[in-house]
């Protein structure tokens, strides 16, 4: 298993709209975008889940083709799509991790009487300043 996977990816740029993503060395490794920003965003995701599911299967994950050697028409590019897999690995096994903070006392008793899930509000928070979805 290795922590970053690059794999060629191509966007097919639809006539009605939108971008069919597939990539070429990943059967069934497939998406589709909107918009360009979309298209890669879901790209990611779909190498990620693809990928994850093939670590787990004990799969054999291929060598990806370079860019270059990947063959387009007019109305489809090839990119690269980067992929960092420890974060990843981590959200899908889903553990919970204790932290312990400080906050003052006068917010922790008004959040108290707000009935404020603090742990919600934290995870919330961090995906929030991260970006993360």
């Amino acid at each position: 298993m290795n922590d970053t996977y690059i794999f060629p990816c191509v966007f097919t740029y639809k006539e009605s709209g939108g971008i069919g993503i597939y990539f070429p060395d990943l059967d069934g490794c497939t998406s589709y975008g909107d918009d360009e920003q979309t298209a890669y965003r879901n790209a990611r995701e779909a190498l990620s889940l693809h990928l994850y599911a093939m670590e787990k299967d004990g799969d054999n994950i291929p060598e990806p083709s370079g860019v270059k050697d990947i063959t387009v028409t007019d109305n489809k590019r090839a990119v690269l799509v980067e992929v960092f897999m420890p974060a990843f690995r981590a959200k899908q096994n889903n553990k919970f991790v204790k932290k312990t903070l400080t906050i003052p006392q006068w917010l922790n008793i008004e959040a108290e009487r707000a009935g404020v899930n603090f742990s919600q509000v934290l995870q919330s928070t961090l995906k929030e300043h991260l970006g993360i979805a």
